[in-house]
């Protein structure tokens, strides 16, 4: 039944000479990768105003030049990434650039703040999704976790059926979403133009009395949020049909210049129409409201909006896993990261993304506003690091014309770090569980690296001097009756040597009395131990006469206890049973070192 639901909801496994099939096209990958750097211009205008009305209406011509000033990071980073792509192709991007050329520690910083960074993702993409929603029916506006929780599961789902059919689903709204915005933006020049929009606004230039440096920076570096999701053509360019370098900076190029003209088009409608933050209606639902009026093209413009800004964290779920897999590899992060599910896709990955995704939406109660300042920082840092590491790269590589990239990548690490400093003192209050949460994500790191390097320190051998030790072999069977389950037991036993002995733990006399009666009766050809517990306990006594045993026999012996346990047909049967074999199997394993094998015998009814 379990396989059944899982064929229908994920499909066929997939060959694994199939793999090819799943690279992505410049068209899918634009849709996949983009989505959400392209889904942000939904928030990043409303995130500058929303700091600009603190100063009153008249601040919001302050958003041109912040915006411009966006543009400009966005021209600079588009081009510093570019770069990236060609001088490291194997993809990783920030955490790749950074450990090569500036040490492990900060390449696991640049890349734990990406992990995170693709966690905080798909949560603001689900909530801004649900805003959206709500904006258009406010009735929904209690039920804000459950939507977006419903969508995390939606798109984890849909990602753990491949690359390729994730990117065939999420091409067609993506283009759409492109689509609506430009015909938004168009008609909305072309309406105010004309005269038809009638909005008081203040007038570029003007005075205003109680704007500060300090809240145009806060400004700045919240329309800044409209950059995240730039790094992640360059963190997947394997994900890429060949030649992948090229196509991956192609894609990052065409993201680019749309994001920069829906970016600029919707600052200018917002200011023209004199738009302002409002809880309950988003920026991009009043300028479609003030353009088109609340009817059909109102209501298509909110949902695909709606639709993009959740599938903005497909672009999370194409990254996460392919950096988890290069921390994996790097013995950073479980091995478990590194295995490829049915469909060839990092499953590990895609669910652990959608679980913690999910938690941390219903721990922030599905508010935007909440996320989005931890989001923008846990992106900024990896792209200050990244520029700093293709600094260090272009002094010591030094190829043909590197002057002009390294200047380029300077002026790309003045302006992220810039914008990281400017959303630390400004955000201070919003962002100060990152300086907890990073050091406990790098620990992590380095204890998970520990742990690997200390199991192949002892499982390593030595070819010369390390040879197998042969050893007779004493079997230690524990039984709780004469049953069929312990005749196969025995069965076995005897088969690899004639030193058995069968254990039995008994609570008091007269039940020993019967167990050795019946042992006696049946005969194995195997001695039977009885042992007493006086305190009910059965894992004790069989300890340490285990102890006894190794004392004797370890020099010559290797010993093993060989449990019987009997499988039920339901699983709820199992319930029905005490596991004591379990118990004593868990126990074993973990705290002696010796050999514990259990002898299934399955029953039929």
């Amino acid at each position: 039944m379990v396989s059944k639901v899982k064929r229908l909801l994920i499909g066929r496994p997939m060959k694994s000479n199939e793999l090819d099939h799943e690279k992505l096209s410049k068209v899918k990958a634009l849709a996949v990768l983009s989505s959400d750097a392209l889904s942000s211009v939904a928030y990043g205008t409303e995130q500058i105003l929303i700091v600009l009305v603190a100063a009153g209406f008249t601040a919001i011509w302050y958003s041109l030049p912040i915006a411009l000033a966006v543009l400009f990071l966005l021209a600079v980073l588009i081009l510093s990434y570019r770069q990236t792509i060609f001088a490291y192709p194997q993809g990783g991007g920030a955490y790749i650039v950074a450990k090569t050329n500036l040490g492990v520690p900060t390449g696991l910083l640049a890349g734990g703040s990406l992990l995170v960074d693709y966690i905080l993702t798909v949560a603001v993409s689900a909530s801004a999704g649900t805003d959206a929603i709500t904006s258009a029916f406010p009735s929904l506006h209690d039920h804000t976790v459950l939507i977006a929780v419903a969508v995390i599961v939606f798109l984890t789902i849909i990602n753990l059926r491949g690359v390729t059919e994730s990117a065939s689903f999420i091409a067609i709204p993506v283009y759409l979403f492109v689509f609506s915005i430009f015909v938004l933006i168009i008609s909305g020049i072309i309406k105010y133009a004309t005269g038809g929009a009638h909005a008081e606004v203040p007038e570029f230039g003007s005075a205003v009395s109680n704007v500060s440096l300090f809240l145009l920076l806060k400004a700045f570096s919240s329309g800044c949020s409209a950059l995240t999701g730039v790094e992640a053509v360059s963190n997947a360019i394997p994900n890429f049909k060949a030649p992948a370098e090229k196509n991956a900076a192609k894609t990052l190029l065409m993201m680019g210049v749309i994001l920069g003209l829906m970016f600029t088009g919707i600052t200018l409608l917002a200011y023209w129409y004199g738009v302002t933050p409002d809880e309950k209606a988003t920026v991009i639902s009043q300028i479609a409201e003030a353009t088109f009026g609340r009817g059909g093209l109102y209501f298509f413009i909110q949902g695909i909006t709606a639709v993009i800004l959740f599938l903005a964290a497909n672009t999370a779920y194409s990254a996460f896993p392919l950096l988890a897999f290069m921390f994996a590899k790097d013995k950073y992060l479980p091995h478990a990261f590194m295995v490829r599910g049915d469909r060839l896709g990092f499953s590990n990955g895609i669910i652990f993304l959608g679980v913690l995704s999910a938690l941390l939406v219903t721990a922030f109660h599905g508010n935007t506003d909440g996320l989005i300042p931890l989001y923008a920082v846990g992106v900024f840092i990896p792209f200050t690091l990244s520029q700093l590491g293709m600094m260090f790269h272009w002094l010591k590589e030094k190829p043909k014309g590197w002057q002009g990239k390294f200047t380029v990548n300077t002026i790309g690490m003045l302006t992220t770090l810039t914008i990281t400093m400017i959303f630390i003192i400004t955000k201070f209050s919003s962002v100060w569980m990152a300086f907890i949460f990073l050091p406990v994500v790098m620990y992590m790191f380095h204890r998970i690296h520990k742990h690997y390097q200390n199991t192949a320190d002892e499982l390593r051998i030595c070819p010369a001097t390390d040879k197998p030790c042969i050893k007779g072999s004493t079997v230690v069977v524990p039984v709780s009756g004469v049953t069929k389950a312990v005749l196969h037991s025995i069965s076995y036993a005897k088969s690899l040597t004639d030193n058995v002995v069968a254990v039995y733990v008994g609570f008091d006399e007269e039940e020993i009395h019967k167990m050795e009666q019946k042992w006696e009766e049946w005969n194995p050809g195997v001695r039977l131990i009885v042992l007493r517990s006086r305190y009910r306990s059965i894992l004790r006594p069989l300890v340490k006469f285990i102890d006894t045993v190794e004392w004797k026999t370890a020099s010559t012996d290797h010993i093993t206890i060989l449990i019987p346990q009997f499988i039920t047909k339901h699983w709820w049967q199992a319930v029905l049973h005490n596991q004591t074999s379990l118990f004593i199997r868990s126990y074993l394993m973990n705290q002696k070192d010796i050999v514990v094998a259990t002898v299934p015998f399955h029953l039929h009814k």
